[in-house]
Formats: structure tokens, C-alpha cells, sequence
């Protein structure tokens, strides 16, 4: 993207998260009703997200969540924004928020520990991360965008409050955190490739998992915690907890995080990223989402 065509961007997005609170989230509302009535791919990857891995709600019940799932969707904006560019302080008198069993986190770092802190991939992921380096020191782990200039800004936005961030093909340089007592975010729920990962079932469908987490834990004897995110009543909700995972072997690991992680889902669906190409590395991007 042309940098002065970027720099404009950034410009007016700053300018709109200016707006009182209470705007963004009524103006939020109105844009994703508008996307959810435009043909994009991203939503059609939603609805068949939705429809292929909640087979057991209904057929309205689903409807219904992917409706909920494309309006929420214009929240990305603000939140994203809130996230990278506003001060902690700012967050902290705005953003209505409450972290569950950071305690439990805090107590690991005390004791020198190393933490690999799993979360999922929801709508509001970049202000979860912000909420979280605010309260405890973290390190993230990011898949680096394809836009120099862009990533340069994703960066430093996510550095605000996180002590330093590494890219996902880089893992000793967040391996070297754990072993030094330190506590890494990572969400592993995408498609990353078949590469790295191997086939095992996320909602029942094969989907190519990241071996990542096993590895990682296997070579630091770091803590395993999960945090999962969700908004009530417009108040973010992040609640930690400690993962006792089967680590016998790769494959059971991964298919119980999987699981786990599915079940969170569950919980609040419509606030899921179910834009992304889950199986598309297993099930093929044109024979599993189309053209």
C-alpha cells in the first residue's frame, strides 16, 4: 500500500476513535449492519464457518449468530484503534473492563516461571492483548503482515503495552522468554499451513494444527494457562486459567486444546473471528469456501 495513501488512513481512523465511547459503539453497530448486507468474501467465510462447525444448534440459532457475528464485526475498528494508538490511561478511564485470576498469572511470575498464555482468536484479539500487557508483563507472538509500513504500525500499536513481540517463524526467540520466566501470548487457532502443523479436529472437522504449543512446552517446562475473552453488557470480561493438558503425546495434546478451546467458543460464538479460512489448508480454500 502507498505510504501516503496509509498515512491518510491512519489519520482519519485516529480521528474517529476520538469520538466518545459511546458513539464508536452505536456507530460500530450501524457499520456492521452495512457490512453484513455487502457481498464480502469474509462474510461468506463466516456463515460457513458457522453452519459447518455448530451443527448441533439450530438452523436459527445459527442464522442468528452469524448475523450477531458480522455486526460485531464493526466493532474491529474502534477496538483495533483504541488498542494501538491510546494510552493506557485513556483505556483505563474509557474501556470498561475486569481481568478474572490474573492472580493465578502474577503468582507464576513471582516465582520465576515461564507462561505460555493461550487465547483465541475473537473479534476484539487486539484490544484483549492491549488489556492484558496493561495488567501483567507479556510478550506476544505475531504473524507478521505483508505490508512493511502496515507492520511497522501493527508493532508498535501491540508494543504499547506488551514488552516485545516475535514473529511465529521465529520460535526461539519467544522460546528463550519462557525459559526465562517469562509470559508469552499465543493463540494458535488459525490455519497456519500444513507445514508446521498436523490434521486434527476443530469442531469435528480436520483442521491443519500448529505443533507449536506441544513443542514449545515440551522444550521449556513452562506453565500453560488459557485466558478467554468476551464482552457482556459492553464490558470486556478476561478470565485466566491454568491448562492441564494430556502432553503424552503430540497428537492428544493437541487435539484436547482444540477441544478446549472449542468449548470457550461456544460460550459466545458471535464473537468469534469465523472469518478466517480455518480448513482450508485440510478441505481445500475453493472446494470448502467457494470461489
Amino acid at each position: 500500500m502507498n505510504k501516503i495513501i496509509l498515512n491518510i488512513i491512519i489519520f482519519f481512523w485516529k480521528l474517529l476513535i476520538r469520538l466518545p465511547r459511546s458513539f464508536q459503539i452505536k456507530i460500530s453497530k450501524i457499520l456492521g449492519v452495512i457490512i453484513w448486507t455487502l457481498p464480502f468474501n469474509r462474510n461468506k467465510y463466516s456463515k460457513i464457518n458457522i453452519e459447518s462447525c455448530l451443527k448441533d444448534f439450530s438452523n436459527q440459532n445459527k442464522t442468528q449468530i452469524y448475523r450477531q457475528n458480522i455486526i460485531a464485526s464493526g466493532r474491529i475498528i474502534f477496538d483495533t484503534g483504541i488498542s494501538w494508538f491510546w494510552s493506557n490511561k485513556k483505556i483505563n478511564r474509557s474501556i470498561n473492563y475486569e481481568m478474572i485470576g490474573e492472580e493465578k498469572i502474577l503468582k507464576e511470575q513471582q516465582q520465576k516461571n515461564g507462561v505460555l498464555l493461550i487465547f483465541k482468536h475473537s473479534l476484539h484479539l487486539e484490544l484483549d492483548a492491549r488489556l492484558i500487557g496493561m495488567n501483567l508483563e507479556a510478550y506476544g507472538v505475531e504473524r507478521s503482515h505483508n505490508s512493511k509500513i502496515f507492520n511497522d504500525i501493527q508493532s508498535t500499536g501491540r508494543n504499547k503495552s506488551l514488552l516485545g513481540s516475535a514473529d511465529r517463524r521465529e520460535p526461539i526467540k519467544f522460546i528463550r522468554w519462557l525459559k526465562n520466566g517469562k509470559t508469552v501470548l499465543y493463540a494458535p487457532d488459525q490455519d497456519y499451513g500444513n507445514k508446521n502443523s498436523i490434521t486434527v479436529n476443530f469442531f469435528g472437522l480436520p483442521a491443519a494444527t500448529i505443533k507449536a504449543p506441544y513443542k514449545i512446552l515440551k522444550s521449556t517446562k513452562c506453565k500453560l494457562y488459557f485466558v478467554n475473552s468476551y464482552i457482556k453488557k459492553d464490558k470486556y470480561f478476561l478470565e485466566f486459567e491454568k491448562l492441564n493438558l494430556n502432553e503424552s503425546s503430540e497428537k492428544e495434546f493437541l487435539e484436547e486444546l482444540n477441544i478446549f478451546i472449542e468449548s470457550k467458543i461456544r460460550k459466545h460464538p458471535h464473537e468469534y473471528l469465523w472469518q478466517h479460512r480455518r480448513f482450508k489448508s485440510t478441505l481445500g480454500k475453493e472446494n470448502f469456501y467457494g470461489k
